[in-house]
């Protein structure tokens, strides 16, 4: 779980990346981190599970536009706007968990 304090120093560089801040300083990095423990919470609930978001993918582009919108006070519209990649990440989710489920009863 991703919490404010525990935050990737490689995640927080590449979405400070994406967002274009090209600044270092303690409070924006504060700010930034925030954004992504709540966005990492978020996803957690809508995927069922704790994504890997420093891996290329679904869920790390969903972070990071969550991350966009709740900069830029747009939080109201990110669900609609990103609710075909939310059921297409969920539906991945519930393929990978299906094909562990086979792979364990097939050692049984």
């Amino acid at each position: 779980m991703i919490t404010r304090e525990s935050v990737p120093a490689d995640l927080l560089a590449d979405v400070k990346n994406y967002l274009n801040i090209t600044w270092d300083d303690e409070t924006t990095d504060a700010k930034i981190s925030g954004l992504i423990a709540s966005a990492a919470a978020y996803l957690d609930g809508k995927l069922g599970g704790q994504p890997d978001y420093e891996a290329d993918g679904m869920p790390r582009t969903l972070l990071m536009e969550y991350v966009r919108y709740a900069r830029d006070s747009a939080l109201d519209v990110f669900e609609s706007n990103y609710q075909a990649l939310i059921l297409t990440a969920q539906q991945e989710s519930m393929v990978i968990d299906y094909a562990v489920e086979i792979a364990l009863q097939a050692q049984d």
